[in-house]
């Protein structure tokens, strides 16, 4: 999510620019069945909770497109936003705690 905040763009960058970011961080190491927990980061958390509803309709639609485009997809546009408008929520009361919340995402 944080390179669709940082350019807006419905691709991927290349391999070599994916390779230099830092990657999540595992609180829940991922396990047989695929699942596990990672902290959201807070440069991610902050882009989150301060963004606005059409920044959040904007990264909706090119990450819909992008799952639609890789993995033929069926989620809507509606589907994705309402997604990003409620981890928005939770970005904004993580970073009003202060520090003492984080966000994490639990995936399987």
């Amino acid at each position: 999510m944080e390179m669709y905040l940082e350019a807006p763009s419905p691709d991927l960058p290349p391999w070599e620019v994916l390779n230099q970011r830092s990657w999540p961080h595992y609180v829940a190491p991922v396990v047989n069945d695929g699942s596990g927990v990672f902290a959201v980061s807070a440069q991610l958390t902050q882009a989150l909770a301060g963004a606005t509803p059409s920044r959040l309709r904007g990264l909706s639609d090119r990450w819909t497109a992008r799952l639609r485009d890789e993995d033929g997809d069926e989620m809507t546009y509606d589907d994705s936003l309402a997604v990003l408008t409620g981890v928005a929520g939770l970005a904004q009361r993580a970073v009003r705690s202060g520090g003492d919340l984080g966000l994490y995402c639990w995936h399987c």
